[in-house]
């Protein structure tokens, strides 16, 4: 059988074809036609309908409250006087930034954070500079000198 034996030629009018209505106004046009004619209508709200659950968008009140529950203190920078004790140490050792650097196995910009007080302190760069420097920079006495262990005043 050829394709053109399948087909059906229409004469005249073309039957009449059901179409779906696109707006609220037109289904309520189509539904009030119905209903005159006295066909029975029965209309089904989607439960679902707009939620594309594949492609949700974030909740942006949501998130921007909970980042204003959750406020967290940025850390707490190194003391103005560990700094000064830093930098009068090593000019009192006669060495320059790059040198003590080299020294503490770290970057020269890492010391001039801490000698500026913009730096994040840790204790294992605070404990290199005190041995190399023979400085106290944690504690109550900021800047004392460190005796040599061994040697008793």
């Amino acid at each position: 059988m050829s394709d053109f034996d399948t087909k059906v030629l229409y004469i005249g009018q073309k039957p009449k074809v059901t179409r779906t209505a696109k707006t609220n106004a037109e289904i309520n046009v189509l539904l009030q036609a119905a209903r005159r004619v006295g066909a029975i209508v029965a209309t089904n709200k989607k439960v679902t309908a707009g939620l594309n659950k594949a492609h949700q968008g974030p909740d942006h009140r949501r998130i921007a409250n909970l980042d204003r529950e959750n406020e967290v203190a940025p850390p707490a920078k190194i003391a103005p006087s560990v700094g000064k004790a830093i930098s009068a140490a090593r000019l009192e050792c006669g060495l320059t930034q790059k040198e003590v650097a080299q020294k503490i196995s770290e970057k020269p910009s890492v010391l001039q954070d801490y000698e500026s007080g913009r730096a994040v302190p840790s204790d294992q760069i605070l404990s290199k500079l005190e041995r190399i420097l023979a400085v106290k920079l944690r504690g109550s006495e900021i800047g004392k000198k460190l005796t040599p262990p061994g040697k008793k005043n």
